[in-house]
């Protein structure tokens, strides 16, 4: 099973733009370490705050429209993520429950596989596997 690890932002991450201390980018270090030790991480990174992002708006038959950060609701931002591979929720809870993490929330979502869906036909299952090789070819 795979999962998202939602690091949420908060002011001082994202409206005041404080970055990490060394102290606390040796500490994600070390977890991040063990993370890939495990064999269980298979991506994580840090986000730089909202002012320097954008978000596209769809409404419907109208042009998509690009709105330039920062975004007023910090704590409904996302200041990092972990993709984790693991055999259960229960795995991924005991991971994050050793994240070097003093205060703040994460949000754990587990990661929709095609298999999930009841209309990926056998051919859209076949073309998802292709785009996936071709991707993981494209790092």
């Amino acid at each position: 099973m795979r999962f998202m690890v939602i690091v949420k932002s908060d002011e001082k991450t994202d409206v005041a733009g404080a970055q990490p201390s060394a102290e606390d980018l040796q500490e994600m270090g070390k977890f991040n370490e063990e993370l890939v030790k495990a064999g269980v991480m298979l991506a994580g990174e840090g986000l730089l705050p909202s002012a320097q992002g954008f978000r596209i708006q769809y409404s419907g038959t109208t042009e998509a429209r690009v709105v330039d950060g920062p975004f007023a609701e910090s704590k409904e931002l996302i200041a990092g993520f972990w993709i984790l591979q693991v055999k259960d929720r229960a795995e991924v809870v005991e991971w994050m429950k050793r994240a070097p993490f003093r205060e703040g929330e994460i949000e754990i979502r587990q990661i929709a596989e095609l298999e999930d869906f009841d209309n990926a036909t056998p051919e859209i299952v076949e073309h998802e596997k292709k785009l996936r090789e071709q991707a993981e070819a494209n790092q």
